[in-house]
Protein backbone atom coordinates (compact mmCIF):
# COMPACT_ATOMS: atom_id res chain seq x y z
CA UNK A 1 0.00 0.00 0.00
CA UNK A 2 1.35 3.20 -0.71
CA UNK A 3 1.92 5.20 2.30
CA UNK A 4 0.64 8.54 0.78
CA UNK A 5 -2.48 7.27 -0.43
CA UNK A 6 -4.70 9.88 -2.61
CA UNK A 7 -8.02 8.34 -1.95
CA UNK A 8 -10.48 8.33 -4.55
CA UNK A 9 -14.02 8.11 -4.20
CA UNK A 10 -15.92 5.08 -5.91
CA UNK A 11 -18.83 4.63 -7.88
CA UNK A 12 -22.20 3.21 -6.04
CA UNK A 13 -22.14 -0.16 -8.03
CA UNK A 14 -18.02 -0.77 -6.05
CA UNK A 15 -19.72 0.14 -3.50
CA UNK A 16 -21.57 -2.77 -3.24
CA UNK A 17 -18.86 -5.13 -4.56
CA UNK A 18 -17.49 -3.86 -1.42
CA UNK A 19 -20.63 -4.46 1.01
CA UNK A 20 -21.59 -7.83 -1.23
CA UNK A 21 -18.47 -9.16 -2.37
CA UNK A 22 -19.92 -9.48 -6.08
CA UNK A 23 -18.17 -8.49 -9.00
CA UNK A 24 -19.97 -5.87 -11.55
CA UNK A 25 -20.50 -8.47 -13.71
CA UNK A 26 -22.42 -11.78 -14.49
CA UNK A 27 -19.02 -13.64 -15.17
CA UNK A 28 -18.67 -14.74 -11.52
CA UNK A 29 -14.95 -14.62 -9.78
CA UNK A 30 -13.06 -16.79 -8.25
CA UNK A 31 -13.27 -17.71 -4.89
CA UNK A 32 -16.20 -19.37 -4.87
CA UNK A 33 -17.88 -17.59 -7.98
CA UNK A 34 -17.99 -18.81 -11.59
CA UNK A 35 -15.80 -21.38 -13.73
CA UNK A 36 -12.70 -21.13 -10.75
CA UNK A 37 -10.52 -23.21 -12.76
CA UNK A 38 -10.55 -20.16 -15.46
CA UNK A 39 -11.04 -17.08 -13.55
CA UNK A 40 -9.56 -15.08 -10.70
CA UNK A 41 -11.05 -12.17 -9.18
CA UNK A 42 -7.97 -9.60 -8.30
CA UNK A 43 -8.36 -6.66 -6.08
CA UNK A 44 -6.31 -3.82 -5.81
CA UNK A 45 -6.45 -0.38 -4.24
CA UNK A 46 -8.02 2.81 -6.58
CA UNK A 47 -5.90 3.53 -9.32
CA UNK A 48 -5.63 7.58 -9.84
CA UNK A 49 -7.10 7.30 -13.32
CA UNK A 50 -8.76 5.57 -15.82
CA UNK A 51 -5.87 5.24 -18.16
CA UNK A 52 -3.69 3.24 -15.46
CA UNK A 53 -6.44 0.39 -15.37
CA UNK A 54 -6.21 0.17 -19.26
CA UNK A 55 -2.67 -0.34 -19.02
CA UNK A 56 -2.72 -2.65 -16.31
CA UNK A 57 -5.62 -4.80 -17.84
CA UNK A 58 -3.86 -4.27 -21.12
CA UNK A 59 -0.44 -5.61 -19.45
CA UNK A 60 -2.45 -8.40 -17.63
CA UNK A 61 -4.21 -9.23 -21.08
CA UNK A 62 -0.59 -10.98 -22.16
CA UNK A 63 -1.08 -13.39 -18.63
CA UNK A 64 -4.20 -14.12 -19.99
CA UNK A 65 -3.60 -15.05 -23.67
CA UNK A 66 -0.37 -17.47 -22.53
CA UNK A 67 -2.16 -18.68 -18.79
CA UNK A 68 -5.86 -19.38 -20.28
CA UNK A 69 -7.28 -17.31 -16.85
CA UNK A 70 -9.29 -14.42 -17.13
CA UNK A 71 -8.28 -11.97 -14.60
CA UNK A 72 -11.12 -9.53 -13.01
CA UNK A 73 -9.41 -6.49 -11.86
CA UNK A 74 -11.61 -4.58 -9.31
CA UNK A 75 -10.99 -2.01 -7.49
CA UNK A 76 -11.53 0.01 -4.19
CA UNK A 77 -10.37 3.04 -2.33
CA UNK A 78 -8.03 2.37 0.77
CA UNK A 79 -10.31 3.28 3.26
CA UNK A 80 -12.99 1.31 2.24
CA UNK A 81 -10.71 -1.91 1.40
CA UNK A 82 -9.63 -1.21 5.03
CA UNK A 83 -13.26 -1.74 6.35
CA UNK A 84 -14.14 -4.49 4.08
CA UNK A 85 -11.16 -6.69 3.48
CA UNK A 86 -11.53 -9.25 5.86
CA UNK A 87 -15.14 -9.31 5.29
CA UNK A 88 -14.51 -10.38 1.48
CA UNK A 89 -11.49 -12.63 2.31
CA UNK A 90 -14.26 -14.54 4.22
CA UNK A 91 -16.83 -14.55 1.68
CA UNK A 92 -17.11 -17.27 -0.63
CA UNK A 93 -17.27 -15.25 -3.55
CA UNK A 94 -14.50 -13.06 -2.44
CA UNK A 95 -10.96 -12.12 -4.74
CA UNK A 96 -8.56 -14.52 -5.04
CA UNK A 97 -5.57 -12.30 -5.05
CA UNK A 98 -5.38 -8.60 -3.80
CA UNK A 99 -2.64 -5.86 -3.43
CA UNK A 100 -1.96 -4.79 -0.39
CA UNK A 101 0.30 -3.31 2.25
CA UNK A 102 2.82 -5.87 3.99
CA UNK A 103 3.11 -4.15 7.46
CA UNK A 104 1.85 -5.79 10.77
CA UNK A 105 -1.12 -3.68 10.56
CA UNK A 106 -1.89 -4.92 7.10
CA UNK A 107 -0.48 -8.36 5.37
CA UNK A 108 0.27 -9.32 9.36
CA UNK A 109 -3.05 -8.42 10.13
CA UNK A 110 -4.63 -11.02 7.71
CA UNK A 111 -2.24 -13.36 8.09
CA UNK A 112 -2.85 -13.55 11.75
CA UNK A 113 -6.53 -14.34 11.01
CA UNK A 114 -5.72 -17.18 9.08
CA UNK A 115 -6.69 -15.28 5.60
CA UNK A 116 -3.68 -15.63 3.77
CA UNK A 117 -2.56 -18.74 1.39
CA UNK A 118 1.21 -19.63 2.57
CA UNK A 119 3.40 -18.76 -0.47
CA UNK A 120 6.41 -20.49 1.13
CA UNK A 121 7.23 -23.54 -0.74
CA UNK A 122 5.80 -21.78 -3.80
CA UNK A 123 8.65 -19.16 -3.38
CA UNK A 124 10.78 -22.23 -3.59
CA UNK A 125 9.26 -23.85 -6.99
CA UNK A 126 9.30 -20.58 -8.83
CA UNK A 127 12.40 -19.05 -7.41
CA UNK A 128 10.81 -15.82 -7.54
CA UNK A 129 13.79 -13.07 -7.09
CA UNK A 130 13.18 -10.53 -4.41
CA UNK A 131 15.56 -8.02 -2.22
CA UNK A 132 16.04 -10.16 1.03
CA UNK A 133 15.13 -7.32 3.14
CA UNK A 134 11.89 -7.07 1.33
CA UNK A 135 11.10 -10.84 1.62
CA UNK A 136 11.42 -10.37 5.03
CA UNK A 137 8.15 -7.78 4.90
CA UNK A 138 5.83 -10.18 3.74
CA UNK A 139 7.17 -12.68 5.99
CA UNK A 140 4.99 -13.46 9.13
CA UNK A 141 5.98 -16.00 12.22
CA UNK A 142 8.83 -17.35 9.68
CA UNK A 143 6.39 -17.62 6.90
CA UNK A 144 6.47 -15.78 3.75
CA UNK A 145 2.54 -14.89 2.32
CA UNK A 146 3.17 -12.55 -0.29
CA UNK A 147 5.08 -10.74 -3.46
CA UNK A 148 6.86 -7.38 -2.18
CA UNK A 149 4.72 -4.80 -3.85
CA UNK A 150 6.73 -1.62 -4.95
CA UNK A 151 9.67 -0.02 -2.63
CA UNK A 152 9.04 3.55 -1.58
CA UNK A 153 11.79 5.84 -0.10
CA UNK A 154 11.21 8.68 1.59
CA UNK A 155 14.04 11.84 1.18
CA UNK A 156 14.02 15.71 0.25
CA UNK A 157 13.21 17.06 -3.11
CA UNK A 158 15.10 20.13 -4.51
CA UNK A 159 14.32 22.46 -7.62
CA UNK A 160 18.22 22.45 -8.94
CA UNK A 161 17.40 26.13 -10.21
CA UNK A 162 16.25 27.70 -7.29
CA UNK A 163 19.63 26.87 -5.61
CA UNK A 164 21.31 27.60 -8.20
CA UNK A 165 20.04 30.92 -8.17
CA UNK A 166 20.50 31.60 -4.23
CA UNK A 167 23.87 30.17 -4.40
CA UNK A 168 24.07 26.61 -2.13
CA UNK A 169 24.42 23.43 -2.72
CA UNK A 170 21.46 20.84 -1.33
CA UNK A 171 22.13 20.29 2.16
CA UNK A 172 23.63 17.30 3.00
CA UNK A 173 24.22 17.88 7.21
CA UNK A 174 21.16 19.31 9.39
CA UNK A 175 23.18 22.66 10.07
CA UNK A 176 23.07 22.65 6.02
CA UNK A 177 19.55 22.18 5.94
CA UNK A 178 19.05 25.06 8.70
CA UNK A 179 21.06 27.49 6.77
CA UNK A 180 19.84 26.82 3.16
CA UNK A 181 16.10 27.34 4.73
CA UNK A 182 17.15 30.88 6.10
CA UNK A 183 18.72 31.79 2.79
CA UNK A 184 15.43 30.79 0.38
CA UNK A 185 13.33 32.16 3.42
CA UNK A 186 15.43 35.58 2.54
CA UNK A 187 14.55 35.26 -1.31
CA UNK A 188 10.84 35.25 -0.65
CA UNK A 189 10.12 31.62 -1.72
CA UNK A 190 8.61 28.75 1.21
CA UNK A 191 11.93 26.94 1.89
CA UNK A 192 10.18 23.35 2.30
CA UNK A 193 6.32 22.84 0.69
CA UNK A 194 4.66 20.75 3.52
CA UNK A 195 1.07 19.65 4.31
CA UNK A 196 -0.28 17.44 7.21
CA UNK A 197 -4.06 17.83 7.16
CA UNK A 198 -4.05 14.21 6.70
CA UNK A 199 -1.63 13.05 9.52
CA UNK A 200 0.38 10.35 7.31
CA UNK A 201 2.77 12.96 5.64
CA UNK A 202 3.90 13.84 9.52
CA UNK A 203 4.90 10.15 9.91
CA UNK A 204 7.10 11.12 7.00
CA UNK A 205 8.79 13.63 8.62
CA UNK A 206 9.81 11.53 11.40
CA UNK A 207 10.81 8.58 9.69
CA UNK A 208 13.31 10.23 7.64
CA UNK A 209 14.95 12.50 10.31
CA UNK A 210 15.19 9.10 12.26
CA UNK A 211 16.60 7.23 9.81
CA UNK A 212 19.34 9.31 8.89
CA UNK A 213 20.07 9.60 12.49
CA UNK A 214 19.73 6.07 13.70
CA UNK A 215 21.02 4.41 10.41
CA UNK A 216 19.64 0.62 8.81
CA UNK A 217 20.49 -0.98 12.35
CA UNK A 218 19.29 1.65 14.56
CA UNK A 219 15.85 1.99 12.95
CA UNK A 220 15.74 -2.06 12.61
CA UNK A 221 16.13 -1.82 16.67
CA UNK A 222 13.86 1.17 17.37
CA UNK A 223 11.15 -1.11 15.32
CA UNK A 224 11.86 -4.20 16.82
CA UNK A 225 11.41 -2.66 20.68
CA UNK A 226 15.19 -3.35 20.98
CA UNK A 227 15.56 0.36 21.47
CA UNK A 228 13.23 3.36 23.34
CA UNK A 229 10.83 5.55 21.80
CA UNK A 230 11.67 8.01 24.36
CA UNK A 231 15.62 8.08 23.00
CA UNK A 232 17.33 11.64 22.81
CA UNK A 233 17.16 10.41 18.63
CA UNK A 234 13.46 10.65 18.30
CA UNK A 235 12.78 14.15 20.87
CA UNK A 236 15.65 15.37 18.41
CA UNK A 237 14.12 14.60 15.08
CA UNK A 238 10.53 15.98 16.32
CA UNK A 239 12.69 19.15 17.75
CA UNK A 240 13.77 19.42 14.48
CA UNK A 241 10.53 19.57 12.35
CA UNK A 242 8.67 22.00 15.63
CA UNK A 243 12.19 24.03 14.73
CA UNK A 244 11.56 24.01 10.68
CA UNK A 245 7.93 25.12 11.46
CA UNK A 246 8.34 28.27 14.01
CA UNK A 247 10.81 29.53 11.64
CA UNK A 248 8.30 29.22 9.06
CA UNK A 249 10.52 27.01 7.10
CA UNK A 250 7.29 24.78 6.21
CA UNK A 251 5.17 27.34 5.08
CA UNK A 252 1.55 28.79 6.92
CA UNK A 253 -0.14 26.20 8.82
CA UNK A 254 1.33 23.00 7.89
CA UNK A 255 -1.71 21.01 9.85
CA UNK A 256 -4.44 22.54 7.90
CA UNK A 257 -2.76 22.14 4.32
CA UNK A 258 -3.53 19.02 2.00
CA UNK A 259 -1.31 16.96 0.45
CA UNK A 260 -2.31 17.78 -2.91
CA UNK A 261 -1.84 21.42 -1.89
CA UNK A 262 1.97 20.53 -0.58
CA UNK A 263 2.77 19.03 -3.93
CA UNK A 264 1.37 22.04 -5.79
CA UNK A 265 3.19 24.52 -4.08
CA UNK A 266 6.58 22.85 -4.79
CA UNK A 267 5.83 21.93 -8.85
CA UNK A 268 4.50 25.93 -9.09
CA UNK A 269 7.71 26.67 -7.87
CA UNK A 270 6.79 28.63 -4.87
CA UNK A 271 8.37 26.46 -2.76
CA UNK A 272 12.73 25.04 -2.92
CA UNK A 273 11.91 22.22 -1.58
CA UNK A 274 9.54 19.03 -0.42
CA UNK A 275 10.13 16.20 2.24
CA UNK A 276 8.27 13.14 0.25
CA UNK A 277 8.54 9.69 -1.16
CA UNK A 278 9.62 8.44 -4.17
CA UNK A 279 6.58 8.07 -5.95
CA UNK A 280 6.46 12.18 -6.79
CA UNK A 281 8.51 11.75 -9.41
CA UNK A 282 5.59 10.74 -11.57
CA UNK A 283 3.73 14.05 -10.65
CA UNK A 284 7.24 16.15 -11.13
CA UNK A 285 7.69 14.30 -14.76
CA UNK A 286 3.79 15.30 -15.82
CA UNK A 287 3.77 18.71 -13.90
CA UNK A 288 6.98 20.57 -13.37
CA UNK A 289 9.07 22.71 -15.78
CA UNK A 290 12.18 22.48 -13.92
CA UNK A 291 14.31 20.13 -12.81
CA UNK A 292 14.30 18.36 -9.58
CA UNK A 293 17.05 16.50 -7.37
CA UNK A 294 16.10 13.80 -4.73
CA UNK A 295 18.79 13.48 -1.67
CA UNK A 296 18.20 11.65 1.67
CA UNK A 297 17.15 13.78 4.30
CA UNK A 298 20.43 14.97 5.69
CA UNK A 299 21.64 13.48 9.25
CA UNK A 300 22.60 15.86 12.10
CA UNK A 301 26.62 15.28 11.64
CA UNK A 302 26.56 14.13 7.81
CA UNK A 303 25.08 12.17 4.76
CA UNK A 304 21.97 10.63 5.65
CA UNK A 305 19.95 7.69 4.14
CA UNK A 306 16.92 7.33 2.31
CA UNK A 307 14.05 6.05 4.62
CA UNK A 308 12.23 2.98 3.07
CA UNK A 309 9.15 1.38 3.00
CA UNK A 310 7.06 -1.30 0.43
CA UNK A 311 4.13 -0.32 -1.26
CA UNK A 312 1.24 -2.95 -2.01
CA UNK A 313 2.36 -6.03 -3.70
CA UNK A 314 -0.01 -9.04 -4.31
CA UNK A 315 -1.46 -11.57 -1.90
CA UNK A 316 -3.56 -14.80 -2.19
CA UNK A 317 -6.98 -15.33 -0.30
CA UNK A 318 -6.63 -18.61 1.69
CA UNK A 319 -9.80 -19.02 0.70
CA UNK A 320 -9.42 -19.10 -2.74
CA UNK A 321 -10.61 -22.25 -4.80
CA UNK A 322 -8.22 -22.00 -7.41
CA UNK A 323 -4.41 -21.50 -5.85
CA UNK A 324 -2.74 -23.07 -8.65
CA UNK A 325 -3.96 -20.37 -11.11
CA UNK A 326 -3.76 -17.64 -8.32
CA UNK A 327 -0.24 -18.64 -7.60
CA UNK A 328 0.60 -18.69 -11.57
CA UNK A 329 -0.84 -14.90 -11.66
CA UNK A 330 2.31 -14.22 -9.03
CA UNK A 331 4.69 -16.12 -10.75
CA UNK A 332 3.65 -13.32 -13.80
CA UNK A 333 3.90 -10.39 -11.22
CA UNK A 334 7.10 -11.37 -9.83
CA UNK A 335 9.02 -11.96 -13.00
CA UNK A 336 11.44 -8.97 -14.36
CA UNK A 337 9.00 -8.97 -17.06
CA UNK A 338 6.43 -7.24 -15.09
CA UNK A 339 9.15 -5.08 -13.01
CA UNK A 340 10.14 -3.65 -16.59
CA UNK A 341 6.38 -2.83 -17.38
CA UNK A 342 5.93 -1.55 -13.56
CA UNK A 343 9.08 1.22 -14.33
CA UNK A 344 7.94 2.29 -17.82
CA UNK A 345 4.45 2.86 -17.47
CA UNK A 346 3.65 2.78 -13.60
CA UNK A 347 6.60 5.21 -12.78
CA UNK A 348 7.47 3.18 -9.52
CA UNK A 349 10.35 1.02 -7.53
CA UNK A 350 10.23 -2.97 -8.00
CA UNK A 351 11.21 -4.88 -4.98
CA UNK A 352 13.75 -7.03 -7.09
CA UNK A 353 16.73 -6.17 -9.58
CA UNK A 354 15.46 -5.02 -12.62
CA UNK A 355 17.32 -4.23 -16.19
CA UNK A 356 16.33 -0.86 -17.11
CA UNK A 357 18.36 -0.58 -20.67
CA UNK A 358 16.21 0.44 -23.50
CA UNK A 359 12.98 1.09 -21.41
CA UNK A 360 11.79 5.01 -21.57
CA UNK A 361 11.86 5.74 -18.06
CA UNK A 362 12.79 9.61 -16.40
CA UNK A 363 15.67 10.49 -15.68
CA UNK A 364 15.41 11.10 -11.69
CA UNK A 365 13.31 7.93 -11.40
CA UNK A 366 16.34 5.97 -13.31
CA UNK A 367 18.33 7.67 -10.54
CA UNK A 368 16.77 6.92 -7.62
CA UNK A 369 16.20 3.14 -9.06
CA UNK A 370 19.84 2.21 -9.39
CA UNK A 371 20.43 4.17 -6.01
CA UNK A 372 18.00 2.42 -4.15
CA UNK A 373 18.99 -1.25 -6.38
CA UNK A 374 22.82 -0.66 -5.00
CA UNK A 375 21.57 -0.29 -1.31
CA UNK A 376 19.00 -3.08 -1.43
CA UNK A 377 21.83 -5.57 -2.69
CA UNK A 378 24.29 -4.47 -0.67
CA UNK A 379 22.48 -4.97 2.27
CA UNK A 380 22.28 -2.12 4.18
CA UNK A 381 21.98 1.86 3.81
CA UNK A 382 18.17 2.26 3.85
CA UNK A 383 16.31 3.47 6.86
CA UNK A 384 12.69 2.88 7.70
CA UNK A 385 8.89 4.30 6.68
CA UNK A 386 7.57 3.71 10.33
CA UNK A 387 3.89 3.14 9.00
CA UNK A 388 3.91 0.80 6.91
CA UNK A 389 5.79 -1.10 9.67
CA UNK A 390 4.19 -0.52 12.87
CA UNK A 391 0.36 -0.96 13.85
CA UNK A 392 -2.22 1.09 13.08
CA UNK A 393 -3.09 1.89 17.08
CA UNK A 394 0.79 3.39 16.70
CA UNK A 395 0.53 4.79 14.02
CA UNK A 396 -2.72 7.07 15.18
CA UNK A 397 -0.31 8.37 17.82
CA UNK A 398 1.83 9.09 15.66
CA UNK A 399 0.14 11.14 13.44
CA UNK A 400 -1.46 13.05 15.96
CA UNK A 401 2.04 13.65 17.83
CA UNK A 402 3.70 15.05 14.87
CA UNK A 403 0.58 17.23 14.22
CA UNK A 404 0.88 17.81 17.93
CA UNK A 405 4.25 19.21 17.94
CA UNK A 406 3.60 21.10 14.78
CA UNK A 407 0.53 22.84 16.43
CA UNK A 408 2.61 23.20 19.81
CA UNK A 409 -0.01 21.50 21.46
CA UNK A 410 2.58 18.68 22.46
CA UNK A 411 6.34 19.13 23.24
CA UNK A 412 8.75 16.83 21.72
CA UNK A 413 9.38 15.03 24.76
CA UNK A 414 5.64 14.39 25.46
CA UNK A 415 5.09 12.58 21.77
CA UNK A 416 8.07 10.41 22.25
CA UNK A 417 6.92 9.94 25.63
CA UNK A 418 3.79 8.81 23.81
CA UNK A 419 5.11 6.78 21.15
CA UNK A 420 6.84 4.70 23.70
CA UNK A 421 3.36 3.74 26.07
CA UNK A 422 2.27 3.06 21.84
CA UNK A 423 4.75 1.02 21.05
CA UNK A 424 4.54 -1.23 24.73
CA UNK A 425 0.76 -2.06 23.93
Amino acid sequence: MRSSPKVLMVSACLLATACTGQTGSDDGGGGGGGDGANTLRYLIEQLEDADELTRLEEHLADFEESSGIDVQVQQLDVDTMRTVLQTQLRADDGPDVISWGSGPGSGGALAEAGLLYDLTDAYEENGWEVYDFAKERVTYDGRVYGIPGELETVGLYYNTQVLADVGIDPPRTLDELRAACRTISEAGLVPMAFGDQEGWPGSHLLSMALSSALGSDGMQALLAGEGSWESPEVVDALTFWQEANTNGWLGESPVSIDYDTMTALYISGEAAMIPTGSWFVNDLAIGADFESGYVPFPAPDGEGVFASGLGSGPFVSANTDNPEGAIELLDFLASEEHAQWVVENLQTIPARPVDTAGLDVDPLLAQVLEEVSALSEGGGGLGYNIDVLMPEAFNDVMFDGVQAVLTGQSTPAEVAAALQAASEQ
